[in-house]
């Protein structure tokens, strides 16, 4: 390992605020960065060789013959998307301060700090967000297939942002409280898509117009986080709570946890963060005195997207 760090970057998680299904389908969709990074470290070296080392594994390969890893499929993409601009062999040093088992958007944050870090050596200066965004979404678009780039929107921009895939970013400079409490399982983010696709063929009726109800509710939760009306707000996640449940993708255990939430006092609004079936339920607010047998955790919406050191 080279002793001096050519370049450091970062860029924190998020959690999806409102509109998970209906981004898909050209809504808008509310998402926020939270104060738990990804920090990325490169280092020059000089053989033609890219090694990494995180918590997910290690890894070592040729710069132009990079064999795939179950773990570190992101990075690894990132990676060959400017292989032939890469001015030699690297190593990478890749820490989280938040487990990728739980759904605070670690794939987009090592994403967007991998190539972040990338386009800062081979260009000389950080890289323009929407360049950024734009690498980034191709990225995870080869990797996975599929993906509204939404969690991208909030590690790239950080914040708050009203995003549609057009793509179109709305920020939204409020910090708020979070409280996310984790269920203890997840499903594939691409597994619950495919099965609410497959309920939407059967009624795209019912479907249409929940998606636009969910897209009128965020463009109504940006009006009120503009005003600090936080009430007015809880309001909205509650309502789309119960349309996350209708287009099939809540749980026992998401609905214990958001019904607990919304009996605490500190807390104006929950439902649950991301595609469903599993994964965290959020809070708006600080949930100390919640009581439930799951992991809690205490965040909050930070302005600070991604970061570039040289």
């Amino acid at each position: 390992m080279a002793e001096i760090a050519v370049i450091k970057t970062s860029a924190p998680g998020s959690l999806m605020l409102l509109g998970e299904h209906a981004v898909l389908h050209g809504k808008r969709a509310l998402v926020g960065a939270i104060n738990r990074r990804i920090t990325v470290e490169l280092f020059q070296t000089l053989e033609k060789t890219v090694r990494i080392r995180s918590g997910l594994g290690t890894y070592e390969a040729p710069l132009h013959e990079l064999s795939d890893h179950p773990s570190l499929r992101f990075v690894l993409q990132a990676i060959r998307q400017h292989a032939d601009q890469i001015p030699g062999g690297f190593d990478l040093v890749i820490e989280s301060e938040f487990s990728a088992d739980i759904g605070f958007g670690s794939s987009a944050a090592v994403t967007v700090a991998t190539h972040a870090a990338l386009l800062f050596w081979i260009q000389g200066k950080a890289p323009v967000q929407e360049c950024l965004f734009n690498a980034s979404l191709k990225t995870v678009h080869t990797v996975q297939g599929r993906g509204s780039g939404a969690d991208l929107a909030a590690s790239v921009f950080g914040g708050i942002v009203g995003y549609t895939v057009d793509p179109d970013f709305l920020p939204v400079e409020v910090s708020i409280p979070l409280t996310a409490v984790y269920c203890g399982y997840k499903t594939p983010t691409a597994d619950v898509i495919l099965r609410v696709e497959q309920l939407r063929s059967e009624d795209p009726e019912k479907y249409r117009r929940i998606y636009e109800e969910m897209g009128a509710s965020a463009l109504a939760a940006i009006s009120s986080l503009r005003n600090h009306d936080f009430p007015a707000f809880g309001k909205i996640l509650n309502r789309n709570q119960e349309l996350m449940d209708e287009i099939g993708v809540n749980t026992p255990e998401l609905q214990e946890i958001v019904s607990a939430l919304q009996r605490t006092p500190e807390i104006c609004g929950a439902k649950i963060s991301g595609s469903g079936l599993g994964d965290c339920a959020i809070g708006i607010g600080v949930a100390d005195s919640v009581e439930l047998d799951y992991p809690v955790y205490q965040l909050e919406i930070t302005a600070t997207g991604c970061e570039c050191h040289g």
